[in-house]
C-alpha cells in the first residue's frame, strides 16, 4: 500500500479555457505541491483502454478533474472501473468564484490562474484525505 499514489485525471477540454484550468490545476499538485503522493494519466490513453492508464486508475485511488458537467473524467474513470475517489468540476468551482473570468486555452490569463490555484488547493488537501482513508501514507 505505500507505493500507492493519488491519480488525478483531468479532462481533455482541448479549445475550452476551463478544461485548461482543470489541466493547469492538475500539474500544480502533481508537480509542485504533491508530487511525492499524486500521479496524472492522459484521459485519451484511458478512454483507449491502454493498460498501464487502467493499471494505474484500477489500482490507486483517483480524482477526476472535469472542465464542464459532461465530467468525461470522472465517466472514464468509472468506465475503466477505476477507483474513484473524489471528482472536481470546474464550472462548479467558478459558480462560487463569479468574480474570475478565466480565458485562454494555451496559456491563461491571471483569473484563470487564480481559479486553477483555487483548484489546486483543493485537490492537494483531497489527495491527503484521501491518502488518511486509505491508510497508504
Amino acid at each position: 500500500m505505500e507505493n500507492h499514489k493519488v491519480v488525478v485525471v483531468p479532462c481533455s477540454g482541448i479549445g475550452k479555457s476551463l478544461g485548461t484550468v482543470g489541466r493547469v490545476a492538475t500539474y500544480k499538485v502533481i508537480e509542485r505541491m504533491k508530487p511525492e503522493k499524486t500521479r496524472t494519466v492522459c484521459l485519451a490513453l484511458l478512454t483507449m483502454g491502454d493498460d498501464d492508464a487502467l493499471k494505474l486508475v484500477r489500482e490507486n485511488p483517483c480524482i477526476a478533474v472535469d472542465g464542464c458537467p459532461a465530467q468525461c473524467s470522472k465517466k472514464n474513470i468509472e468506465a475503466s472501473m477505476g477507483k474513484l475517489a473524489h471528482n472536481i468540476v470546474v464550472t462548479d468551482v467558478l459558480r462560487k468564484n463569479r468574480s474570475l473570468k478565466p480565458d485562454g486555452v494555451i496559456e491563461l490569463n491571471d483569473q484563470g490562474n487564480k481559479l486553477a490555484e483555487i483548484i489546486a488547493r483543493a485537490l492537494s488537501e483531497k489527495v491527503d484525505e484521501i491518502l488518511r482513508e486509505e491508510k497508504c501514507e
